[in-house]
């Protein structure tokens, strides 16, 4: 908990030193759901009326970057799989995007889409990495989840991982903006198909960097909490 926070409070510093955090992670199964009967607006004396049968037109995954320095969301992917080649690729992407940064430092929670083989060989061709990799299940780096999870956290990788203890993904603060995007769109929407609900979420991701983006004001140390 303390290295997650360390990390957040050493943010601003880094990135004038281009290196970029990043707070990562799938919010999945977002629901395209349309109501059966229109919204009635409020009127005087009578409060708006949403109706609760809906149909139902599938899910979508949204992986979403948090910029911890400025506060927007950046590249995200929104698809119908969450793999581990979906979140490769999507990191691909997002670092693609910024040639400008010379070091990318990505906190995440334990899911094991996060420590996989791809990644690691992810990492290690766009970082120059000679290292013999091994082979997953048996020998090397790629033996095991924690083998593989000691690669990725490695200071001295240009791309590296700082992971949330388990059962602790609260302190990943893309968790905060994914409760932003329920409270402002998901909880009341309407979405008549799973290509609006995907057009209605990158419209409130512009929405958001646009008119509310602002870094979290991140005050807990890591330290147990005193009475």
């Amino acid at each position: 908990m303390k290295k997650v926070c360390q990390t957040y409070h050493e943010a601003p510093k880094e990135a004038a030193n281009h290196r970029r955090t990043i707070s990562i992670d799938e919010n999945t199964g977002i629901q395209a759901l349309e109501r059966k009967s229109p919204t009635k607006a409020m009127e005087p004396g009578r409060p708006e009326r949403i109706e609760f049968e809906y149909i139902r037109h599938g899910t979508l995954s949204l992986i979403a970057n948090f910029d911890v320095v400025s506060g927007q969301v950046v590249c995200p992917s929104i698809g119908e799989t969450r793999n581990e080649q979906d979140f490769c690729e999507h990191i691909r992407e997002l670092i693609l995007s910024d040639p400008q940064t010379k070091e990318w430092v990505f906190v995440a929670d334990q899911l094991n889409t996060h420590k996989s083989e791809s990644l690691v060989r992810f990492v290690s061709e766009l970082c120059g990495l000679k290292d013999d990799l091994g082979i997953k299940g048996k020998k090397g780096i790629l033996k095991s989840m924690e083998s593989r999870t000691e690669f990725l956290k490695d200071q001295t990788h240009a791309i590296r991982f700082v992971y949330t203890p388990k059962h602790c993904s609260w302190l990943n603060q893309i968790e905060i903006w994914f409760g932003i995007l329920t409270k402002k769109l998901l909880k009341r929407g309407n979405f008549s198909s799973k290509e609006n609900l995907k057009n209605k979420l990158i419209d409130f991701i512009d929405y958001f960097n646009n008119t509310m983006a602002k870094p979290f004001k991140w005050t807990f140390n890591g330290l147990p909490l005193k009475a």
